[in-house]
């Protein structure tokens, strides 16, 4: 073997042994919601079960989870990717939308009319405090919450979940899952935080805030970090119960 074919060779297998070792800490997670078309979430539903995923396989786009609300008047599906980093996305997703067989797929699931009516889309990093407990449970409800910070207060909030919020709602059966930022400004890089919790249904989920909105540990530590920061430290939150479809990797 000629030297620089080897030295490409043996740069290649580095690439790979350095994503692999990779930490889930260090990946970029895209969270995508989608807005089926009416009477077309169960097209979408499929078209993903039986073909996207496998095509998602082919090239290497690593799939968390996909969810659709509990009460789901908006025809939604929310589902979560992740990649080694930015540029593999852009490279891997490229790829996908090029591939001769996607496009098939696309053809014959949209003969009648197209089945997504709407798409969102977040790029996401992991907190330096997330657990990452992204083990397959099963029989339970997942919430996902955002929240905006007051301007500058992002970094205060990140702390107050960190050294407090996280056991505090531990304690009251909130099951901490994952915690994110947005990568991108435009998305909210200075004062958006994502996360999800699970329960083991939306009634004992809001049985649970409840009582963690009465603990007065709770009440103390948010006093206490709002007279820090000179007043609130989130102006916005948007809470959603959700559950696994039959297909998603997490239960």
């Amino acid at each position: 073997m000629k030297a620089p074919r080897l030295i490409l060779v043996c740069l290649l297998f580095l690439k790979i042994a350095t994503l692999q070792a990779q930490t889930p800490q260090d990946r970029l997670y895209e969270l995508r919601t989608y807005y089926a078309t009416e009477g077309k979430l169960d097209v979408l539903l499929d078209r993903f079960k039986n073909h996207t995923l496998k095509l998602f396989k082919k090239h290497h786009i690593k799939v968390e989870g996909f969810w659709v609300p509990l009460d789901n008047t908006d025809s939604k599906l929310v589902y979560l990717l992740s990649f080694p980093n930015k540029s593999a996305k852009e490279a891997y997703s490229k790829a996908f939308v090029e591939d001769k067989a996607w496009k098939k797929v696309v053809a014959e699931t949209t003969k009648e009319g197209e089945i997504i009516a709407k798409m969102e889309s977040v790029d996401l990093k992991m907190t330096n405090f997330s657990p990452y407990d992204w083990k397959n449970a099963g029989n339970r409800v997942f919430e996902l919450r955002v929240y905006k910070a007051t301007p500058n207060n992002l970094g205060n909030l990140l702390d107050r979940f960190k050294n407090h919020t996280i056991e505090l709602l531990e304690k009251h059966g909130i099951h901490n899952l994952i915690y994110w930022t947005p990568t991108e400004s435009s998305q909210g890089a200075e004062d958006m935080l994502y996360y999800f919790v699970v329960h083991k249904d939306k009634a004992s989920g809001l049985a649970s805030f409840k009582e963690f909105d009465a603990d007065p540990a709770w009440k103390k530590v948010k006093a206490e970090t709002e007279a820090k920061a000179g007043g609130l430290l989130t102006v916005y939150l948007k809470s959603e119960y959700l559950m696994p479809t039959d297909f998603s990797p997490i239960k």
